[in-house]
C-alpha cells in the first residue's frame, strides 16, 4: 500500500502532462519494487515498510517486526531491474513478547469489529495456531490481505493503511485504545472517502 501511494503521489505530481520516459522508468521500478516486497512470506500486518528511488538508489525505510524482512526487502529490491544501488534504513523492531502479546490483542480487536472485517481476508474469522500461543504472534503473523497495518513497539501502537470511511478510521482508533498494555495509539490511517458516514453525523437542531 505504501509503494501505491508513492505511485499516486507521482501520478498527482504529473497532473494532465504525460510522463516522460525518466517518470515512466521510475513508476516501473516503484511497481516492481512494491510487487517484490509485498509478496514476500515475511512481509505482514505488523510491518510497513516504504520506499524511495532517486537516480537508481532506492532507499528503504519503515519498521519490520523480523530481521528476515528488512534483508529480504533490500535482497529483492536489488534485484529489479535499473536499481543500481539500495540503501537500508528498515528499523527492525525489539524482540518483546509484551509488545508480541499487544500485537495478538489489537489484531483481534481491529479484525474482530464487524465494521472492520472486510479490511482482512479472514472476515473476523480469526484463530491462534499452536506457534502463536508457544511462541509469539510475530513469529507466525496471520496471513492475507490487511488493509489496515499494526505496529507496535514498546507498547505503543500505529495504525498504518487505508480505510474506505472516517467512521472506520475512528473504529480502528478505538479498537486499538481498549487493548490492556497499550501505552498509546497514532492512527495514520487514509481515508479513501472523506464523506462522513449518515450515522455519525449529528442531527441538524
Amino acid at each position: 500500500m505504501k509503494a501505491s501511494v508513492i505511485l499516486i503521489a507521482m501520478a498527482g505530481l504529473l497532473g494532465a502532462q504525460s510522463p516522460s520516459p525518466e517518470m515512466q522508468e521510475v513508476q516501473r521500478m516503484a511497481r516492481a519494487i512494491q510487487k517484490e516486497i509485498f509478496t514476500l512470506p515475511t512481509y505482514g500486518v505488523f510491518d510497513d515498510i516504504r520506499f524511495s528511488i532517486k537516480d537508481g538508489t532506492v532507499t528503504l525505510k519503515g519498521l519490520a517486526s523480523r530481521p528476515t524482512l528488512k534483508s529480504g526487502a533490500e535482497n529483492v529490491a536489488k534485484k529489479v531491474e535499473g536499481v543500481q544501488k539500495v540503501i537500508n534504513n528498515i528499523e527492525v523492531l525489539p524482540l518483546s513478547r509484551n509488545d508480541d502479546q499487544i500485537r495478538a490483542r489489537v489484531y483481534i480487536n481491529v479484525y474482530r469489529h464487524p465494521a472492520l472485517q472486510r479490511y482482512s481476508s479472514s472476515r473476523g474469522n480469526i484463530w491462534l495456531s499452536s506457534t502463536n500461543v508457544n511462541f509469539g504472534i510475530t513469529q507466525d503473523p496471520p496471513l492475507g490481505y490487511h488493509a489496515i497495518h499494526i505496529i507496535v513497539k514498546n507498547g505503543n501502537v500505529v495504525l498504518e493503511g487505508a480505510v474506505d470511511n472516517a467512521g472506520d478510521r475512528a473504529i480502528a482508533e478505538i479498537q486499538a485504545n481498549t487493548v490492556s498494555g497499550v501505552f498509546s495509539v497514532e492512527n495514520r490511517l487514509a481515508v479513501l472517502n472523506d464523506e462522513v458516514p449518515a450515522e455519525m453525523k449529528k442531527p441538524k437542531k
